[in-house]
C-alpha cells in the first residue's frame, strides 16, 4: 500500500460509518461532539507553538517576514490570518504574507489539482525575494502535501526559518522544519474533508500565533489593540473607548485626542501623557515594535 492510500484510508472514521442515516440533529449533535476534541489535541503541542512563536518575534525584530504556505483549506486559512494582520496590528502588509496553491483565485474556486505542484511554491517565494530573515510556515493537514514540502525545501535551501503546521500527526513537512506544529485532532466527522476539525485547528493555531508574535513585538497594551487602523465607524468608536479607557478621560475628550493624530490610538495615548505635540506623537508612535509603555517611559 503507498504511502498516501495508508493516509486516506487512517481518515476513514469509524465513529461516524452511519453518519448519512442518522437523524439530522444527532448529526449535529455528532459534528459538536468531535469539534470539541480540537482545542484539547492543540494543549498538547502548546510548548510547539511557544517555540514557532519566539522564532517568528525574533526574526520580525531583525527585519524580516512571515510567509504563510498552504493549498486549499490550508492556504486559504494562511490568506486569511495574514490579511486580518494589517487591521488588527497596523502591520506593514508586507510583514506576513501568503503563499496559497493557485494564487488568490484559489480563495474563491478549488484549485486542487495545483498542490501536487513542487514548482510554484519554491517560485513564488523566490519573486518575493525570501531571505534568511524570513519565516515559513507551512500548513497541511496531513503533513504531505507537495506545495508544502517544495517550499519548505527550498526555505532551507535559503537559510530561512521554517514552521511545519499539520494536524494529523507529524508528517513529511515536519522533517523539513526548525519547529514542528503536529497536533492529532484525529479523523474527520466526513471522511477526509479536512476543513472540519483540521480546519478549526489550524484556524485557531495561527490566530494564536500571529497574536502572540504581535504582543511579543509591543503591538498590543494590555488586551486593547492599540495599532488598530480606525478604518470605519465601530473601529473608530472602539479607538475612542480605547483610548479613554487607557488615559482615564471621557470619550469626547479621546475623540478631540484621536481627531489630533489621525485617529491613531497609539499617538493618542502619548499626545495625552507627555508634553509633546501632534507631530512628535505620531512620530514617536511610528517606531516599529515598541511597546506603548516603552514610549512612554522613554518620553518622560
Amino acid at each position: 500500500m503507498s504511502e498516501l492510500s495508508s493516509t486516506i484510508q487512517k481518515e476513514q472514521n469509524p465513529e461516524t460509518n452511519g453518519l448519512s442515516e442518522l437523524p439530522t440533529i444527532e448529526i449535529l449533535k455528532l459534528l459538536n461532539s468531535h469539534d470539541q476534541s480540537v482545542p484539547a489535541a492543540i494543549a498538547q503541542v502548546l510548548p510547539d507553538v511557544l517555540a514557532a512563536v519566539k522564532i517568528i518575534a525574533e526574526q520580525l525584530k531583525q527585519g524580516g517576514r512571515l510567509f504563510y504556505v498552504g493549498a486549499g483549506t490550508s492556504g486559504r486559512l494562511g490568506v486569511l490570518d495574514s490579511a486580518e494582520c494589517p487591521p488588527t496590528f497596523g502591520t506593514d502588509p508586507s510583514i506576513v504574507q501568503a503563499v496559497i496553491a493557485g494564487g488568490l483565485d484559489a480563495m474563491l474556486a478549488a484549485v486542487e489539482n495545483i498542490e501536487d505542484c513542487t514548482k510554484s511554491g519554491p517560485l513564488e517565494l523566490e519573486t518575493r525575494q525570501l531571505s534568511h530573515l524570513d519565516v515559513v510556515l507551512g500548513i497541511a493537514a496531513s503533513g504531505r502535501t507537495p506545495f508544502v514540502v517544495s517550499s519548505l525545501e527550498y526555505a532551507r535551501k535559503m537559510g530561512a526559518k521554517t514552521i511545519a503546521l499539520s494536524t494529523r500527526g507529524e508528517g513529511i513537512i515536519s522533517a523539513l522544519a526548525d519547529v514542528s506544529i503536529a497536533p492529532d485532532v484525529g479523523a474527520e466527522v466526513l471522511a477526509g474533508s479536512t476543513r472540519m476539525k483540521s480546519g478549526s485547528a489550524q484556524k485557531m493555531l495561527l490566530g494564536m500565533i500571529s497574536t502572540t508574535v504581535m504582543i511579543q513585538l509591543g503591538k498590543v497594551h494590555g488586551n486593547l489593540m492599540v495599532d488598530v487602523k480606525a478604518t470605519n465607524e465601530k473601529l473608530r468608536i472602539r479607538a475612542q473607548h480605547m483610548v479613554s479607557t487607557i488615559c482615564q478621560v471621557e470619550q469626547k475628550d479621546a475623540e478631540v485626542l484621536l481627531d489630533s493624530v489621525e485617529y491613531n490610538v497609539r499617538a493618542a495615548v502619548l499626545l495625552h501623557s507627555l508634553d509633546i505635540t501632534s507631530s512628535q506623537a505620531m512620530t514617536i508612535a511610528s517606531q516599529p515594535f515598541c511597546s506603548l509603555n516603552q514610549q512612554l517611559l522613554q518620553g518622560i
